[in-house]
């Protein structure tokens, strides 16, 4: 291997999965999926063959990933293990290459947050609707980088079912968390007997594989249900929501944003056609989703005088299971075969269209309704489209309508109000029996609470506390800012899809691209050694690498944001590319240059007490209080995909630039773990403190990448 290991630390460890790509037949593809066989069969590592299924829905189905355990993947949906008690969260490859050189790996431990749902759920609502309705309603960063901890009572925990607890956890991806899990509990207990008995029972059928008994079992079971891991009575949270599930209705997420969720009888209502309908992805492609759908073809057909009728005129409906025991299961019940009786054109069980790849992409000017998980723009084909989730019964009442609509099965309840949900637990004064120990141990969590902050807030922070530097890494990063003025720029924007999977991109044709998904100008108007400055949650999305090595070879050294996504972050220090959150400096460049929205602070982002203005700050500008318009796709389709509502101006507009050369210097001083910012040329100088960076950290980088640095000491340990 290239990373320097002659052998893999443990082979029990990993899974081998072909599920991108899957449809290209060129000669090169195969010929690569040929090598990573052969190369699972001489390290005798499990492996899966392309067409087998996608590699989420393999490590569910086949009890990889299992309850009380900690699995990661390289793909940014891994979260989706928490749907069964699995702790599943994402690396990159750089990552996965030292596990299987080493077993181990580096880990950052992330503020937790509990959301708490409540009522049940209506019929005719689904998993889906609750995890698009989350990141549309709690849509500002509240648990960006946050692990979930989901809760519930047992009533309301048996309304979601293990199918629902795996699209939910697999789009907590989307809403800017780690991992999404759900507790061991009784609806989770009987899936694992069912699994264990059909596995049982199907030992040597093709319906599973012939391992999957060694997982699945009975007696294996019973350790667990009797020691289940659980979170500790008095566990502290960073934060915690509730979502009351009985005052949710069916929602639909975009366009093109995740961000922005509307119920769907108001989305309705605007009559929007639509060209392209997907029921493909690891989120909503199992036997129950793809039952669900062809159930809307069978109501219509019973309506029809027996006979199914057609998708609407100019719609095509593409379908693909999640893996080919789930297609089976659908073809045993029917319901494969109405939908494809409907006309519905079916694709390889793999990832496809969910992520730009293969048959069926949005042309300019489509509109795609897909139950997959993510609708940047851009990621399912053209940037000039507009793409929507949705759960699989809209996706298909939709392509049979030729229009965004659903079947009709949910009934608004007498007195509906609107989705209840907030900060908190949710829970009724009545349902909490508070006990007096109980309210003892919460009022000495708040005093020790109010402790730590104290501590935190009286630190050193004089000039005397100096970083140590490591050997080969800069003492200094400076150069002119150049401001990417938007929020959630994805690394579908930073490196546009269609190239991730390309082998022969050399380092020039990576610069050109670089965020060409998000500005095609970028090319142009950034130059090597400036300092790349963008707004909140930059490089959320997909695990792919080259967001971060992209940015290297446009030689740009340093990456500034208002927070970044976390998948970004491992990728940036594994690939040697630095970053620094400097929320401040983004308002103030917004002040500046007006952007849609200025921001004094963001829910779920925090300074610290020693990042408050000093003597030296700029000064700030006055806000501006108006209520803000309705959220409507940005013009041309070309702004951020998330981008907030524009709220009014703080200064005199300028020319809005998705890049603008500002003429500003920054200064990033390492060991004194602070920047200075000049505001052009004899403008006003102000410093800020940023946070430090670690040794280990900055060994990685200044050997050029985790890659390099499990090299040499693999070499040093031979």
């Amino acid at each position: 291997m290239s990373i320097g290991a002659s052998r893999i630390h443990d082979p029990h460890q990993i899974v081998m999965t072909l599920d991108h790509d899957v449809q290209n037949k060129s000669e090169s593809n195969l010929k690569k999926y040929r090598q990573i066989e052969e190369f699972a069969s001489k390290h005798k590592v499990d492996f899966y063959p392309a067409g087998r299924g996608i590699g989420h829905q393999i490590m569910v189905e086949e009890g990889y990933a299992w309850p009380g355990t900690l699995v990661v993947a390289s793909d940014s949906h891994s979260n989706m293990y928490g749907g069964v008690g699995c702790l599943g969260t994402p690396v990159v490859r750089t990552d996965a290459a030292s596990i299987w050189a080493t077993g181990r790996t580096w880990w950052q431990i992330p503020p937790v947050a509990k959301i708490n749902f409540t009522g049940t759920l209506p019929v005719g609502v689904t998993g889906k609707d609750v995890i698009v309705a989350l990141c549309g309603l709690f849509n500002n960063d509240e648990v960006l980088n946050h692990a979930i901890e989901f809760s519930g009572s047992e009533e309301t925990l048996r309304s979601l079912p293990v199918d629902d607890r795996l699209t939910i956890a697999n789009m907590t991806t989307e809403w800017g968390a780690l991992t999404g899990l759900f507790p061991i509990d009784s609806v989770l207990k009987g899936w694992l007997r069912y699994k264990a008995t059909e596995a049982a029972l199907y030992r040597s059928s093709e319906l599973s594989d012939k391992t999957t008994y060694q997982r699945f079992n009975h007696p294996r079971l019973e350790p667990l249900f009797s020691n289940p891991l659980s979170a500790d009575k008095e566990a502290e949270y960073a934060k915690e929501y509730f979502l009351d599930l009985s005052s949710l209705s069916p929602h639909v997420s975009g366009p093109n944003s995740v961000k922005v969720a509307t119920p769907l009888d108001e989305l309705s209502f605007q009559d929007i056609r639509v060209d392209k309908a997907y029921l493909v992805s690891c989120t909503n492609s199992r036997a129950s989703d793809l039952a669900a759908a062809a159930k809307v073809f069978r109501v219509a057909a019973e309506k029809n005088r027996g006979v199914v009728p057609k998708i609407a005129k100019g719609v095509t409906f593409y379908i693909a299971a999640a893996s080919l025991p789930e297609e089976r299961a659908a073809q045993a019940a029917g319901d494969w075969q109405i939908m494809l009786e409907a006309g519905a054109k079916p694709l390889p069980s793999g990832c496809g269209p969910c992520i730009g790849l293969g048959t069926g992409l949005l042309e300019p000017g489509e509109v795609g309704i897909s139950a997959s998980n993510r609708n940047f723009k851009g990621r399912m084909g053209s940037t000039d489209a507009k793409a929507y989730l949705a759960s699989p019964e809209v996706v298909a009442a939709s392509a049979l309508n030729g229009r965004i609509t659903g079947p009709g099965w949910y009934n608004r309840p007498e007195g509906w109000s609107g989705v209840v949900m907030g900060e908190d637990d949710g829970l009724q004064k009545e349902d909490r029996m508070v006990t007096t120990e109980g309210a003892l141990e919460t009022v000495l969590g708040q005093m020790e609470k109010m402790i730590k902050k104290a501590d935190t807030d009286f630190q050193d922070t004089s000039e005397s506390a100096l970083t140590e530097i490591s050997p080969g890494f800069a003492e200094k990063v400076e150069g002119e800012i150049v401001f990417c003025d938007a929020d959630n720029i994805n690394t579908d924007a930073i490196y546009p899809g269609k190239f991730t999977y390309q082998d022969d991109v050399s380092v020039e044709q990576m610069a050109k691209v670089c965020m060409s998904n998000y500005d095609t100008t970028f090319s142009s108007v950034a130059q090597a050694g400036d300092i790349l400055v963008a707004g909140f949650n930059f490089g959320c999305g997909s695990s792919r690498e080259q967001a971060a090595t992209a940015i290297l070879a446009k030689q740009i050294p340093l990456v500034v944001a208002g927070s970044f996504g976390n998948i970004f972050s491992r990728n940036s220090i594994n690939n040697a590319l630095m970053g620094v959150e400097v929320p401040r400096l983004v308002n103030r460049l917004r002040e500046t240059f007006s952007e849609p929205k200025v921001q004094e602070s963001r829910p779920g982002i925090t300074e610290s007490s020693q990042n408050s203005e000093s003597l030296d700050s700029p000064p700030r500008a006055p806000k501006v209080q108006e209520s803000l318009p309705s959220i409507t796709e940005p013009s041309q389709n070309s702004d951020s995909l998330d981008s907030p509502p524009p709220a009014p101006p703080t200064v005199p507009i300028q020319e809005k630039l998705l890049t603008r050369r500002t003429g500003w210097k920054l200064v990033w001083d390492v060991r004194r773990s602070k920047i200075e910012v000049q505001e052009g040329e004899g403008g006003p100088v102000w410093s800020q403190k940023v946070g430090e960076i670690p040794p280990n950290v900055q060994e990685i980088i200044a050997r050029g990448g985790l890659e390099k640095w499990v090299k040499k000491e693999i070499g040093a340990a031979t």
